[in-house]
């Protein structure tokens, strides 16, 4: 298809038909990269897309246990008050 860029403001722009928004499933953010006079428009994804499922599975598996707890401890240094 061929389409003509046009002004937005201080910018510009191209008008993409609702038709091909749908079938490429881009939401309200992408992303967008330059090649080789190619500009490329991806979906921005969701980078922590399952996060909640993945943890509540570690928990029911007893995965999420702290491995360094020797870090929680406290030292002379950290309990005396400082003088400033």
């Amino acid at each position: 298809m061929k389409t003509r860029i046009i002004k937005i403001g201080n910018s510009q722009g191209v008008r993409i038909p609702k038709l091909y928004l749908r079938q490429s499933g881009l939401g309200e953010e992408v992303e967008l990269e330059s090649h080789n006079g190619e500009i490329v428009i991806r979906s921005s994804g969701h980078p922590r897309h399952g996060w909640a499922q993945a943890f509540k599975t570690m928990a029911e598996n007893g995965d999420d246990k702290l491995l360094d707890e020797e870090s929680l401890n406290q030292s002379s240094w950290d309990e005396t008050e400082w003088q400033w």
